[in-house]
């Protein structure tokens, strides 16, 4: 990684970092010297919003998050609050990374950023990655990812430091306002049936069930899992959406990312398509193990898998205006724009459930 030498005045520099040797004195500065000196810096492939990194250090591994580059929507991305959870997890049923040190002066990358320590886990995003993995490990990683979730939303918010970290009451209408505001922000086409939707689910919308930590994008490629036996769940990343909220909202979207043999083949374009292997659990046997481990009850599944489409829509929606304006870093941005037409139907097909 480095540019004929392993001097950290060499260290090449990469879109989103351009400025290594300064990251360098701002970690000596930062008391993190004895982590050892920067030799390279590399982007994590398969990143959609906040970037991810990884330094390598003198016989170290650390991980460096900032948001993206170009316009970033108001309250998104926000390093301190996802420096805030990892901080308050540590140590409970709920794994995550390490966090080290929080830097909130822009000009040493370009913007607030925050290291973790690095997890060695097996990431499992495509059938590809799953190649290996037999129909009793499938079943064995969907039961996982269920009782991760339920710990997730069952944290003691008191006991970790959590208790203002949002305003469970009024999530659901809040979050309809708070997406439609984003997708105005990023808007750069008309979007069919995408009017309609809105209406739809706030016609349709249930009571919010009661408040815990939501995640905001839990799936099984914002997890680490570890390479040892028996299976488990190193980590789980990416919290830049978690807040305080209605966790049935948070158990749809994961749903929505799930693919089962109930899901059409336009289904399997959109999140970890592993879960589309033998022996990975139905979304329904999922959505039943949770409700076993919670207690609550999951009737209503299917407005917020449609709720968890939505959302999703405008997220992609909003990277594909940044791939539009070339203020992406990595491959396969030219997917998310036809994959918002495609979240779009099928919250559609949902609701139709519903009625």
């Amino acid at each position: 990684m480095t540019d004929g030498g392993n001097e950290p005045g060499r260290v090449r520099a990469v879109p989103g970092i351009e400025n290594p040797l300064g990251l360098a004195k701002w970690l000596a500065a930062a008391g993190l010297a004895d982590l050892g000196e920067l030799r390279g810096v590399e982007l994590i492939a398969g990143g959609r919003s906040n970037l991810t990194y990884r330094l390598d250090l003198d016989g170290s591994q650390v991980v460096l998050r900032r948001p993206p580059l170009g316009h970033v929507l108001p309250t998104a991305h926000d390093m301190s609050r996802e420096y805030r959870v990892l901080t308050a997890l540590s140590g409970t049923a709920v794994p995550v990374p390490q966090p080290l040190a929080s830097c909130q002066d822009a000009d040493v990358i370009g913007a607030p950023f925050y290291l973790m320590r690095f997890v060695d886990g097996v990431v499992l995003r495509t059938a590809e990655d799953g190649a290996a993995l037999t129909p009793e490990r499938a079943s064995e990683l969907s039961g996982l990812m269920a009782e991760t979730l339920a710990a997730i939303h069952g944290v003691d918010l008191d006991a970790v430091g959590l208790a203002d970290f949002g305003r469970p009451e009024g999530y659901l209408s809040r979050q309809l306002a708070r997406w439609q505001r984003q997708r105005e922000l990023s808007n750069t086409r008309d979007l069919p049936g995408y009017p309609e939707l809105v209406r739809r689910l706030a016609a349709r919308m249930p009571a919010s069930a009661d408040g815990t930590l939501v995640h905001g994008d839990f799936r099984l490629d914002n997890t680490l899992i570890a390479r040892t036996e028996p299976a488990r769940v190193a980590a789980v990343v990416d919290w830049e959406m978690s807040t305080l909220g209605d966790p049935l909202a948070d158990l749809g979207l994961t749903l929505s990312y799930w693919a089962d043999e109930a899901t059409g083949p336009a289904e399997v374009t959109i999140g970890a398509t592993v879960t589309s292997l033998p022996g990975f659990w139905t979304r329904a046997a999922f959505a039943a193990r949770y409700a076993e481990l919670t207690g609550r009850d999951v009737a209503d599944i299917g407005y917020y898998i449609a709720f968890g489409y939505f959302k999703l829509a405008i997220v992609l929606e909003g990277i594909h205006a940044r791939f539009l304006a070339h203020q992406t870093v990595g491959a396969g941005f030219e997917r998310e724009g036809p994959a918002v037409l495609i979240l779009i139907e099928r919250a559609h097909q949902m609701m139709d459930t519903l009625d």
